[in-house]
């Protein structure tokens, strides 16, 4: 049943988000179920766990200190998705067959994606009816611009294993091909930053295998025509990817992203040490106490009512944390992607497990510091994020049984 809901759960992610987040609550309380009927909470003893279980009272204790309800509420229930990650690696996915499954339906959602956006592109409209966004983003099989974020979280562990197999074995121009598709779509759909991650995970890719090297340089070489003769093949694309892609990296501080991190950056500094609870940066943004910016730095004065630089979250996981848990939370969520990055790192085999290798780099991508994201915690993102943590942790468990967690595990450490 457990497998079930966490097989349904990306669908549910695309296309009935409150469906999702129920989802994600049935697989804990079955885990919990399972772990008291047997006694077993071996997993709650990992680094990570205690991390996270760390993170989530600092957040809970700033929540409870600055109110108001809602972001107590919210807070309380980060819990879920914590719980969920770990439930995935010690249980739902800890057996290679159910992580074949998952890694199916992950396949096939981003081919639906990509076969979406090129129908968008080729006829003017998904097969749901919708057009292009009026800034030239294609969205793919949905209504608004989300096709290039989940392109992203679906690509690099859906589509990119196939590629390492095929240009590692005998199908080196098949996996050339897979991978020259899979950048053109990804290019057409027009989002800047999903751009930016994907051409990162390509490049960590190209540094742990060797053999994909020259097939990255041949995709990039193609990468940099299509991007050329985008004025030509799709305009409003020209406009959004590279004309005002290039327009906010020459002024980025007076850029609404710029903005935006200068306002966070100046609410860490008034709280540093509790932070302003789970919805702390959207509650209190708008304060003219955090206008003044940084003039030494020449970051400027924001102090136009509080529009300018307020949003409903930083749009960086980072400057997120750090507004909701001050600084020791920042410090704690840093820890914490360290133990998950170092943790799947050491069990990197990319010829004998691409996926495992590609879940690695895909976290790397999902946790860049120097990135524009959504919010972490809201449901539609922290399904997609905590469901690629717990399924890389399950990938690199040395020990595949499903009960491994299960065990009596007396006086043993687990990382």
């Amino acid at each position: 049943m457990a497998l079930a809901a966490v097989l349904l759960l990306p669908l549910f992610l695309f296309y009935g988000r409150a469906i999702a987040d129920a989802l994600i609550v049935a697989v804990d309380l079955l885990f919990l179920w399972r772990c008291a009927a047997g006694r077993e909470w071996g997993w709650s003893r990992q680094s990570w766990v205690k991390l996270a279980g760390a993170l989530w009272l600092l957040q809970l204790f700033a929540s409870l200190r600055m109110g108001p309800l809602h972001s107590e509420l919210e807070a309380l229930s980060m819990a879920r998705v914590l719980l969920f990650a770990a439930a995935l690696q010690a249980w739902v996915l800890a057996d290679a067959p159910a992580r074949r499954a998952i890694w199916a339906v992950f396949l096939a959602l981003a081919l639906w994606t990509a076969a979406q956006s090129w129908e968008q592109y080729l006829t003017g409209h998904n097969l749901m009816g919708y057009t292009r966004w009026p800034d030239g983003a294609l969205t793919g099989p949905f209504y608004k611009p989300r096709a290039g974020e989940i392109f992203l979280y679906l690509a690099l562990p859906g589509l990119l294993p196939v590629v390492l197999r095929w240009v590692n074995g005998r199908h080196w121009g098949a996996g050339v091909a897979l991978l020259l598709f899979t950048l053109t779509t990804m290019i057409l759909i027009g989002q800047r930053m999903p751009n930016v991650l994907f051409v990162l995970g390509l490049c960590i890719t190209a540094i742990m295998v060797g053999r994909f090297r020259l097939p990255l340089a041949i995709a990039l070489t193609v990468g940099l025509a299509a991007l050329a003769a985008l004025p030509v093949l799709s305009p409003p694309t020209f406009g959004k990817l590279v004309v005002h892609f290039a327009h906010q990296l020459a002024d980025f501080k007076v850029s609404p992203y710029g903005e935006l991190y200068t306002r966070a950056s100046v609410m860490i500094v008034a709280q540093p040490w509790t932070g302003f609870g789970f919805e702390g940066f959207r509650d209190f943004c708008a304060r003219p106490e955090y206008f003044h910016g940084w003039p030494a730095l020449g970051l400027p004065n924001t102090d136009n009512g509080g529009i300018a630089g307020c949003n409903l979250h930083p749009h960086n996981y980072y400057l997120q944390v750090g507004t909701m848990a001050g600084l020791p939370g920042l410090a704690v969520f840093i820890a914490l992607v360290v133990v998950w990055l170092r943790r799947m790192a050491g069990a990197l085999r990319p010829r004998e497990d691409a996926a495992q290798a590609m879940l690695f780099v895909t976290l790397c991508v999902v946790f860049w510091p120097f990135a524009s994201t959504s919010a972490l915690f809201t449901p539609d993102n922290s399904g997609w994020v905590f469901l690629l943590v717990g399924w890389g942790l399950a990938a690199s468990e040395i020990k595949q049984e499903s009960t491994r967690f299960f065990e009596k595990k007396r006086g043993k450490k687990l990382l």
